[in-house]
Formats: structure tokens, C-alpha cells, sequence
């Protein structure tokens, strides 16, 4: 019951109002959704490696002096590693921009052996992941999503059937390991715990309970194996059992993918101007205005985008 939703822009290069767009996407959604919203945007690339790092959950006038304090510990940590160029904290993330060209996964575990509450939330040099409780108005309030410039962006409304409520089993998630690469999955992957188990023997590190979670590192991995993000996708169609569409983003290819079932709804549609993608037509129409034709996806298909 989860939405999902993906904007591209081909007109503007990486200087459209992506935020904006995505965040009209899922207000619509947002009946799909009550528990959680998320986006993950891609501005233009940057010479520094962005982070964003959650500190904790809930961030109120009653945490945010440890926050900060935690905040402070964890650029502190950064800098044995990286040169810590600018540092910011809105709500429960830290910020990062850092001259970085090391291992990510060493960057990632520096930062998390600072507390048990941190979590990085996303990296990469164009991808930015917000995520928070609530429905995607307060996410705009928080974090101000309207002012986002980029190419394009995925976006989540979660309704939680099987894992709990809290920032972390929000989407999207990121690939751990692999910069700029998100998903958002509405769905089930039914062999995700079998899955799991065999990634865990080989030393990966899973950080909630969340089935979607499986998706990001399954892609990584994959590319890591050489495989582009298209092909990835394609053997998911066999790997993952369970009826589920997901969309997948880096910095130059955008896709969905739909499983053999068809169980679970997805349109699109694509013009001259803009691609969008989404769970329901309502969350198209609310964000474009117009005359297109939107189509169904494709049962047991993937899709892509190269920008």
C-alpha cells in the first residue's frame, strides 16, 4: 500500500525544480502512506562528497543539545579521514561536504562507530536522501524540499505491514557501500530473508528489518560485479520472488522494474519535457498539468532512462 514516485527532467539539465515536483508527487500519495515520507534528489555533481547522517530519531527541543553535541563528534571523527568542508544540522541530520576519495564503506564505519544512533543516510556527489516520520507536508516543512534544484528524483509514502516506524525503515533507501545509488520498493520481497542470511555470511551489514533494504544492497552488489544498473534490474526480475515494483536512481540512469505478477499498480509517462513515474495517475496529474498519455507499466519489465 506504500507509494512510490519518480520525476526526470529533460529540459532544464540539472537545474530544475525537482524538489518541488517530487514533493507535489507524493502529497498526492500521501492517503497510500500515513507513516512515513522520503525523497532521494540528485543536483548536480559535486567535487565534494556529500553526506547526510542521522543522529537520532525524533529531533525536538528536548535532544537537540545532544544533537549537536553528537553532531560535533561525528565531523570530529570524519576529519581523521576526510577534510570536513562545510557542516550543517536541520532536524535529526547531520550534513557533511567532504574532499573525500577513499573506501566509502571506511567513511561509513568510521562515522558509525561515534554512537549506536548514528546511521549515514546517504552518500554520493549529486544524491541527497531526506527522510522522516509523518506525511510528506512535514517533510517539506522540515527540510524544504521546494528549494531543491537538480535532474531528477525518486520518492516514498510508506504504510509500515511488517517492520516498525521510525526514520531508519523509512525510504528510500541507499546502496551501503555504493555512493549514489537509492531505490523505493512498494511490495514484498518474499525471499528476502533468505536472502539476507546469505549477504550477512559474507560480511554484510543490514540496518533494519525493513524487506526493501534488500533491494539497494542486491544492486550493489551487482554492479560491483560489473553489471550495469539496467542489467542489475533485469536479473532481479528472477532473484527476487514476491510481488513488488521498485524504482532505482544514480546520477545518470533512472528505472522501474515490475514483477511477473503484477500485483502491485505502476504508471508513467514520458513527453519532450519530463519523465514521471508513479503508483497512482492522481500523483502524475497532481504535479503536471497538460495533455499525456499515461500508460501502465509492463508486467515483468524494467525500464530505464539514461540522462
Amino acid at each position: 500500500m506504500c507509494g512510490i514516485a519518480c520525476y526526470i527532467d529533460k529540459a532544464n539539465g540539472n537545474r530544475a525544480a525537482v524538489g518541488s515536483t517530487i514533493f507535489e508527487m507524493l502529497n498526492a500519495l500521501a492517503v497510500r502512506g500515513p507513516d512515513s515520507a522520503g525523497v532521494a534528489l540528485y543536483g548536480p555533481i559535486s567535487d565534494a562528497m556529500l553526506l547526510r547522517v542521522k543522529l537520532g530519531e525524533h529531533a525536538d527541543a528536548g535532544n537537540n543539545s545532544a544533537f549537536e553535541k553528537r553532531g560535533i563528534e561525528v565531523a570530529d571523527s570524519v576529519s581523521t579521514l576526510a577534510k570536513v568542508r562545510k557542516v550543517s544540522t536541520t532536524g535529526e541530520y547531520l550534513r557533511l561536504e567532504l574532499d573525500f576519495d577513499g573506501d566509502p564503506r571506511a567513511l561509513e564505519q568510521q562515522i558509525q562507530r561515534v554512537d549506536d544512533q548514528v546511521e549515514v543516510v546517504s552518500m554520493g556527489r549529486s544524491l541527497e536522501i531526506v527522510k522522516q516520520v509523518g506525511s510528506p507536508e512535514n517533510l517539506n516543512n522540515t527540510y524544504h524540499l521546494a528549494d531543491f534544484v537538480g535532474s531528477h528524483g525518486i520518492g516514498h509514502t510508506r504504510l509500515s505491514t511488517e517492520s516498525r516506524i521510525d526514520l531508519s525503515h523509512s525510504q528510500p533507501f541507499w546502496a551501503h557501500g555504493s555512493p549514489d545509488l537509492a531505490i523505493v520498493h512498494n511490495g514484498h520481497i518474499t525471499n528476502y530473508l533468505n536472502m539476507r542470511r546469505q549477504y550477512e555470511q559474507k560480511g554484510v551489514r543490514f540496518y533494519t528489518e525493513n524487506d526493501s533494504e534488500i533491494i539497494g544492497v542486491y544492486l550493489g552488489q551487482q554492479i560491483t560485479n560489473g553489471l550495469s544498473l539496467e542489467e542489475a534490474m533485469r536479473a532481479s526480475l528472477n532473484d527476487f520472488d514476491g510481488s513488488f515494483c521498485y524504482l532505482a536512481a544514480t546520477p545518470d540512469t533512472v528505472g522501474f522494474a515490475k514483477d511477473r505478477f503484477g500485483l502491485k499498480p505502476l504508471v508513467y509517462v514520458e513527453t519532450d519535457a519530463f519523465v514521471a513515474v508513479a503508483t497512482e495517475e492522481i500523483s502524475i496529474r497532481a504535479a503536471f498539468e497538460g495533455f499525456f498519455e499515461v500508460k501502465e507499466a509492463p508486467v515483468n519489465e524494467v525500464k530505464i532512462w539514461q540522462l
